[in-house]
């Protein structure tokens, strides 16, 4: 694989990224810079092109144009962007990419330890012992070690989730990407899972959130990311960007959450 020396302590750069779908722009010269240990909310009206984007990053979609690297090595592509990488390279590129989706993605016929070894043991060929012995910490870390033995359809939609995020975290990513991770939650349960978030973040675990949680984005992130038609409109720290917002577009957003979510506890 081709490496491109970026600056080191940049986890994630994306220049200039457009996404077209059926000749609509989806994402239109998008920008974004991520560091080491950053928590990066995504926010925007439904449909601006968040979720877009972090397919985009790890090659779910593959972008019309610009370029996508992580920790400083071109994703899909190699050789200034003329050769297709292969599926192997492609494969060692998305291990160090953990995804969180809205649907939790969970195996049906594997217990939650099972669900979160599967991918270390079978995608990066690591020792099944030592793999078990993380595996087991990894789900210390969201709560649910109690619960290795259990199958998906015991476990509550939270519960779930947090597997999910264990089944991440299990492959060691560079940078975490969460797709509206609490979207499909009953609101009984959205506060545990944005109290494991909120812990990754105080562990400076790398992340890219995209949200709907308005009081968990300024709680948790360094930065805040607005995006609206495909574009980012705006780019702040939370305290600057829900207090002070710079553009009409996104103070017309705002204007929308007077209680701002779910506090996390």
């Amino acid at each position: 694989m081709q490496e491109k020396t970026l600056t080191p302590e940049l986890v994630l750069q994306i220049n200039g990224v457009s996404k077209n779908f059926s000749g609509k722009n989806v994402l239109s010269d998008v920008s974004l810079q991520v560091k080491k240990g950053e928590t990066v909310c995504l926010l925007g009206p439904s449909g601006c092109g968040k979720s877009t984007l972090l397919r985009c990053i790890n090659w779910l979609e593959v972008p019309d144009a610009g370029s996508i690297h992580v920790a400083g090595v071109r994703m899909g592509v190699k050789d200034n962007g003329v050769v297709k990488m292969s599926d192997h390279d492609l494969s060692e590129m998305r291990s160090r990419i953990g995804m969180v989706f809205q649907s939790f993605a969970l195996w049906p016929h594997l217990n939650v330890l099972d669900n979160v070894m599967l991918s270390p043991i079978h995608v990066q060929k690591r020792d099944k012992k030592t793999v078990r012995e993380e595996a087991l910490n990894v789900l210390q870390r969201v709560g649910l070690e109690e619960h290795c033995q259990q199958f998906p359809a015991k476990l509550s939609g939270g519960q779930k989730q947090r597997v999910g995020i264990a089944r991440a975290l299990a492959m060691k990513p560079q940078v975490l990407l969460l797709d509206e991770p609490t979207s499909a939650l009953d609101p009984m349960l959205v506060g545990e899972v944005l109290s494991v978030i909120q812990s990754l973040a105080l562990e400076q675990v790398t992340m890219v959130i995209v949200t709907h949680e308005m009081q968990f984005a300024k709680q948790v992130s360094n930065r805040v990311v607005f995006m609206d038609q495909g574009q980012v409109v705006e780019s702040a720290d939370p305290e600057r960007f829900f207090n002070h917002p710079q553009t009409e577009k996104a103070q017309k957003f705002l204007s929308r959450f007077h209680g701002l979510g779910h506090p996390i506890h």
